[in-house]
């Protein structure tokens, strides 16, 4: 009788696990995916702790280990692409792949052509050499100095324009200089090439964290980061995936574990596009 029941308790077990597992295989296998059975995305694996390669050749960091729990989640196996950010957007654009998963920064532009999901809250800072020789403490001290940057993103648009406006207020003007990556940006840097980075808090706290460089200033115009998608219904599924993910806690557990700030608590996390409210 004990055997028995003890059966039929690992029965019902299996068809409840089921029932939930199942629909989102369903899903998973009706969705507009670059490769059927596979979430594809793009990331640029130079921003430490975010998203990097470490000394084994693997893929490591927060954003990495969200991809492969959303795909988890979504009953997906996790493909990525690890290329240059200029690269993400026209990707998506033509179908290469079905994600971009690197911290892409919210703007209404984006919005107008990409399906965007705001996870996280972003803000940049400026990295100098450790002990801060040219005591830089506000953005007006960068005025006139060699300022690293990488091109395209939310902290080259930033810079640019606080070089903008403080240049119209009677400073000089900011000598940023552009890499194709924030590891080249830190490298030239450290080579003495430049006298500040500008690049993500958490990315500047690593570096920090590290005792390679120092956080001058911190916290500068924040705004959200965002996953990116061609496709509505695929971003749908990650909608739901995240969402999940904060409701049983895996996604603070994430953001804590790598110390990233996240979005507010007291709402869902939605979905932004060229359809959407």
């Amino acid at each position: 009788m004990k055997t028995s029941t003890r059966y039929l308790c690992v029965v019902i077990g299996l068809m409840v696990l089921a029932v939930g597992i199942l629909p989102a295989l369903v899903q998973a296998q009706t969705l507009p995916l670059v490769k059927a059975g596979e979430l594809t995305a793009a990331t640029n694996a130079t921003i430490p702790p975010y998203q990097f390669v470490d000394a084994s050749g693997k893929l490591q960091g927060m954003r990495i280990e969200m991809g492969e729990e959303i795909a988890k989640r979504m009953g997906l196996k996790m493909t990525w692409i690890n290329v240059g950010f200029e690269t993400h957007i026209p990707g998506l654009q033509s179908g290469r792949w079905d994600a971009s998963i690197t911290g892409m920064f919210f703007t209404p532009e984006r919005a107008k052509i990409l399906y965007l999901i705001p996870y996280e809250y972003q803000a940049i800072s400026i990295a100098v050499p450790k002990g801060n020789p040219q005591k830089i403490a506000s953005t007006k001290d960068v005025a006139g100095k060699r300022v690293a940057v990488e091109i395209g993103g939310y902290e080259f648009r930033q810079i640019t324009s606080i070089n903008e406006e403080q240049v119209k207020a009677g400073e000089k003007p900011i000598d940023i200089r552009t890499f194709s990556t924030f590891a080249d940006a830190f490298q030239a840097l450290r080579a003495g090439q430049v006298d500040a980075v500008v690049s993500v808090d958490v990315n500047a706290k690593y570096y920090q964290d590290r005792g390679d460089f120092e956080r001058a200033v911190s916290g500068l115009r924040g705004s959200p980061a965002t996953l990116a998608f061609r496709n509505k219904e695929v971003g749908m599924a990650v909608l739901k995936a995240l969402n999940d993910m904060r409701k049983d806690g895996a996604y603070d557990k994430l953001m804590d574990k790598w110390g990233a700030a996240k979005m507010p608590a007291d709402k869902p996390l939605e979905l932004k596009g060229p359809d959407m409210p």
